[in-house]
């Protein structure tokens, strides 16, 4: 497993990161998952307070526990439930972000949180208060370094113009390259971007063809054209998912990708495809095929 500096902190983290969301419930098998991504070289884990209303972020700091790991931990906070109660609302209040990471520390026994990030945003929010109090909770050592999860350009620019935030977590994959337009500027910025959705619910992965069967539609591309776009893919590219998960590595602003795991074979795939080696003329190949896209919202 290689490592990368995030963005322009002093954190290294590994090229793949473990996605907490997708974890089964059973604590034995999360135990067993985290092991494994622990043996295999991963050192970091991705969470929400949101996820399973802090159910998540409970049995990944059990697990933590459990055995000996370097395991850092990345979290999220701004989507506001009431336990046992369906749904969220957006709440980036300060007075709520304050009480928030209070809560998740207690559920994750831990500390620190290594990265906070503020799981989405508009343009309406109030950016000074929020960014201060970021600064406010990393200055208390409640948190290491801060970043946020957004596809919104009209909330990244100002964002990282106002903040010493260190990463930005982004939807992309070759299905869906609309985030490319924001790349110079976080290359720009010493951004890391950290990636979610690499394998396009499946789609840029081996077993694609019969994942089509279920997603019925992605992005902005119509059924037939998915249809077409899978079809080809699978016909003109071996190891499919090993070559969408390295031309996603191969991106400059990228730091790791978050991989989505809810059993071991799919964890062990994904590592699997990190270790194959992929030609540059297969991403080519990939990106010739796969058109490029442009953010049509959130850009005023």
């Amino acid at each position: 497993m290689k490592y990368r500096k995030l963005g322009k902190s002093s954190l290294s983290m590994s090229e793949l990161t473990l996605g907490g969301m997708s974890l089964p419930t059973d604590p034995t098998a999360t135990t067993e998952m985290m092991e494994y991504a622990a043996s295999e070289g991963i050192n970091w884990i991705d969470t929400a307070d949101l996820y399973e209303q802090g159910a998540n972020e409970e049995r990944i700091g059990n697990a933590l526990n459990s055995f000996t790991n370097d395991f850092h931990v990345a979290t999220k906070v701004g989507n506001r439930f009431q336990a046992g109660k369906e749904g969220w609302t957006w709440n980036p209040d300060p007075t709520w972000i304050r009480q928030a990471v209070e809560n998740s520390l207690t559920r994750l026994q831990r500390e620190v949180i290594d990265l906070y990030q503020l799981h989405g945003g508009t343009k309406e929010d109030s950016w000074d208060d929020i960014i201060e109090t970021f600064e406010r909770l990393k200055e208390k050592g409640l948190i290491r370094e801060y970043g946020i999860s957004s596809i919104r350009p009209n909330v990244i620019y100002p964002y990282f113009e106002k903040s010493s935030a260190v990463s930005i977590m982004m939807q992309y994959s070759a299905l869906d390259r609309r985030p490319e337009m924001v790349f110079p500027f976080l290359n720009n910025h010493q951004i890391g971007l950290l990636v979610r959705g690499g394998q396009a619910k499946g789609l840029l992965t081996d077993q694609g063809l019969p994942k089509l069967q279920k997603v019925k539609n992605y992005g902005d591309y119509s059924n037939e054209e998915l249809e077409h776009l899978v079809a080809h893919m699978h016909k003109n590219l071996d190891n499919l998912g090993a070559v969408s998960l390295h031309q996603i590595l191969r991106e400059e602003p990228v730091t790791s990708v978050v991989i989505g795991s809810s059993k071991m074979d799919q964890l062990k795939d994904s590592i699997k495809n990190y270790h194959t080696r992929v030609t540059q003329q297969s991403i080519d190949h990939l990106l010739e095929i796969l058109p490029t896209q442009l953010y049509k919202e959130h850009t005023d």
